[in-house]
């Protein structure tokens, strides 16, 4: 093989990931050089597909244990202990919201760039297939002409100049001549075969591209939305949403885990073709293209020779020699044989049409536009296609994790609800603080009211029933006078709830207890100082 490539340098993450250990399903090293139709090869890519597999294994063991621990927990928490456990769900929230939203933001540059490698890949192979098609045209269509017009005209012309010794030797060489354009036009390389593989190459590249860039889409979509659910369902204490993201997360994850592995399989896969991809050019083209032709548009250099230059050369030299022929037989013959000039006329505009595909043929067969196609595919594929499936993977990295830390913490808020909620069915349903007491009649504004003690609701409802209490004829002023005496403030401190118009105060059922018993010790002490 030639010197090293000027033009062409693959990057470095290349060389990076073609030096990961290549092993196959036997744990047995095997080369690393691209060879996809090896057994060996495919089962070290699949290798690493299995080291992703493993992973989401060990993953999802680590979940189970955690989770396990965590139901089997019961020991009841005090309000100091429940506080820190609230900030640590809100802040593995906040650190989960925030990974993801990094990683959907490199999966979707991830995704376009490598969208862009393969459309830039395509579009050369396209190009080239063009160019070979064009080729293969040319051939053929300059191949039929002198194989059938020139061969008609000949014929025709041999009849007309049979009594002429020296014309018919003349039209003897030329028919020498073309048979000698045929044969060099033999002599270059079959590519119909090569065009056909490069269409369907591009065709299925194209498809599959297409697929993988809508699946990834969809899953940087399923990626966000399910993080804002998650985030919505903490912020709205919802158990069912919290429940249903949890499913979804660890579904996720499986993707997540997945397309890591089908990633790195890809990106190491492509590195092996971009560090060496003449070898593998040359063993795909060996024995249907010379080496020396593929050497010729893999390199186009100087130093090589183009392997068309005498096949090329002859071919034009028998033109200019069949075209001094006629234009001589047009000069002198004519004049005698005046029936032979539509003929000769008609060998000309052949030898003339002949002569302009020579031109387009040479311009075709020139290195520069091939090569040029070439690296263009090289450097998309080797540099926007793995750089971007290099994005991808850590994107699949990322959203691992993040939905890792949110599945810690989901079930740690799912259970902080569940005692907030029996916290609060522990509460008497007849105090009007308690929220779900007040949330009931909210509900069932009809309800009788509870006769609680001493409640507002019992108070109004016997203000028809009590009559109002006698208050003294004594002045405001003596009123508001005794009560600043006796240390009360003063105001209207001996004027009755009822007739102020304002509720009286709430007790809990142990406050309530309390002041029951304090009542009734009153009450015998009132009736034993009334005895004596």
């Amino acid at each position: 093989m030639s010197s090293a490539r000027v033009d062409y340098i693959a990057p470095w993450w290349t060389y990076w990931l073609h030096n990961f250990p290549h092993i196959n399903l036997r744990f047995q090293p095997i080369d690393n050089s691209f060879q996809p139709e090896e057994e060996n090869y495919q089962q070290s890519l699949i290798f690493l597909a299995c080291v992703a597999a493993a992973g989401l294994g060990l993953n999802l063991l680590c979940l189970a244990i955690y989770l396990s621990c965590l139901c089997c927990c019961h020991k009841d928490e005090e309000e100091e202990s429940k506080k820190p456990n609230s900030c640590c769900v809100t802040w593995s929230a906040v650190i989960a919201g925030l990974i993801t939203c990094i990683a959907v933001g490199v999966g979707f540059y991830g995704n376009s760039e490598t969208n862009d490698g393969v459309y830039q890949l395509t579009y050369s192979l396209y190009n080239a297939n063009h160019t070979l098609g064009g080729v293969d045209s040319l051939v053929t269509g300059t191949m039929g002409s002198m194989k059938s017009g020139l061969h008609q005209h000949l014929a025709r012309l041999d009849e007309i100049f049979a009594t002429r010794g020296d014309y018919v030797q003349t039209l003897q060489f030329m028919q020498q001549m073309a048979d000698n354009v045929i044969k060099q036009l033999l002599g270059l390389p079959d590519w119909e075969e090569a065009k056909v593989d490069l269409a369907s190459i591009a065709d299925q590249t194209a498809r599959v591209e297409y697929y993988r860039w809508l699946t990834y889409l969809l899953i940087l979509i399923l990626d966000l939305i399910i993080c804002l659910l998650a985030c919505l369902g903490l912020a709205k204490q919802s158990r069912w949403l919290l429940t249903t993201m949890m499913v979804f997360g660890v579904l996720t994850l499986v993707l997540s885990w997945t397309s890591l592995g089908a990633d790195l399989a890809t990106a190491v896969g492509t590195s092996d073709f971009c560090v060496s991809p003449d070898k593998f050019l040359l063993s795909q083209t060996k024995g249907v293209i010379g080496t020396d032709i593929v050497h010729y548009y893999l390199y186009c250099n100087q130093t090589l020779s183009n392997p068309f230059q005498q096949p090329l050369t002859i071919f034009q030299r028998s033109l200019t020699t069949m075209q001094i022929q006629i234009h001589g037989l047009l000069q002198f013959a004519v004049p005698l044989f005046p029936t032979a000039e539509r003929d000769l006329l008609g060998i000309q505009h052949v030898l003339n049409s002949s002569e302009a595909s020579l031109h387009q043929l040479t311009a075709l067969l020139d290195c520069r536009g091939l090569n040029k196609d070439y690296l263009d595919a090289m450097v998309g594929v080797c540099y926007d296609g793995v750089e971007g499936v290099l994005y991808l993977c850590l994107f699949s990295s990322l959203a691992s994790c993040a939905f890792t830390v949110m599945l810690c913490a989901i079930p740690r808020a799912w259970r902080q609800i569940a005692c907030r909620e029996r916290d609060y069915d522990d509460i008497d349903e007849e105090d009007p603080f308690n929220p779900r007491a007040r949330r009931i009649e909210a509900q069932n504004p009809n309800l009788t009211n509870m006769h609680s003690f001493c409640s507002y609701s019992s108070s109004m409802g016997s203000q028809t029933s009590i009559h109002p209490p006698t208050v003294s004829n004594a002045p405001m002023s003596e009123n508001m006078n005794q009560a600043a005496l006796f240390g009360g403030n003063p105001r209207y401190e001996n004027v009755p709830l009822i007739g102020r118009g304002s509720p009286p105060p709430s007790y809990s059922p142990s406050m309530r207890a309390t002041y029951l018993s304090m009542t009734e010790e009153q009450i015998r002490h009132f009736g034993n100082d009334f005895q004596a």
